[in-house]
């Protein structure tokens, strides 16, 4: 479904993204793991279009993301639910769920809508509050939901998990779960190394820039320098 290939991304002069391949097959939760700076974040915005790669490619379902402009790759089928959630922090949660279809024909909102208040019963009984004023919890709810308005084939997630308290990263995880089973692909940007390799197929371990290791989640798990690095092991 995507297919990222030896792409090379910088800030100015800074060299942030080196070298790196990989793929995500449909059906699949492949996440990126590594420190904070390691350049995950970066790639999720190279393959929405927000950032350009200086060289290599990017293929979505084969086609050629370059040059795309990222609305017209969120209307392909690609969501990106940003770190820190990035609300629309004056506008109800129900205004913040309709920004998210803006790409949809106006005639299959209200569906959308029933979709994600089916899905997330806490934000159906905060529809007419104000984003802004909502908990951590309730906020990545939210920008989840978002994403989901514009029925998107690959869900990108950028720490979901960050800033909750621990029974809201489990909550979380399960939706991430269910999601992946009522058939969305998703590429998970997690520093809770983890959650995240306990829900993935595979995962890709990115320090400075590279990726230094690739292997299905259950062998990273396993691995002494994954759980030296990032399991506490």
């Amino acid at each position: 479904m995507l297919k990222v290939d030896n792409i090379n991304v910088y800030y100015g002069a800074i060299h942030a993204i080196k070298d790196v391949s990989f793929e995500v097959q449909e059906g699949e939760i492949v996440t990126l793991i590594g420190a904070n700076g390691a350049g995950k974040s970066t790639i999720l915005k190279t393959i929405s279009g927000l950032l350009h790669t200086r060289t290599g490619s990017i293929h979505y379902e084969g086609k050629d993301l370059k040059g795309i402009a990222p609305h017209n790759i969120v209307k392909m089928g690609v969501a990106h639910v940003p770190e820190g959630r990035r609300m629309f922090s004056r506008m109800t949660v129900e205004e913040n769920l309709q920004m998210g279809a803006f790409t949809q024909p106006a005639a299959s909102v209200a569906d959308s809508l029933e979709n994600v208040y089916s899905r997330f019963p806490r934000l159906k009984e905060r529809r007419k509050q104000v984003a802004g004023t909502l908990s951590g919890g309730e906020q990545q709810m939210l920008a989840m939901g978002r994403a989901l308005m514009s029925k998107p084939k690959l869900m990108m997630m950028d720490e979901p998990s960050m800033g909750l308290a621990p029974i809201l990263v489990e909550q979380i995880f399960d939706i991430i779960k269910e999601l992946n089973q009522a058939g969305s692909t998703i590429l998970l940007v997690e520093q809770n190394a983890l959650m995240a390799l306990s829900v993935a197929n595979r995962g890709y371990v990115l320090e400075t820039g590279r990726i230094v290791l690739s292997a299905s989640a259950k062998d990273l798990l396993n691995n002494d320098s994954v759980k030296k690095a990032y399991l506490g092991g």
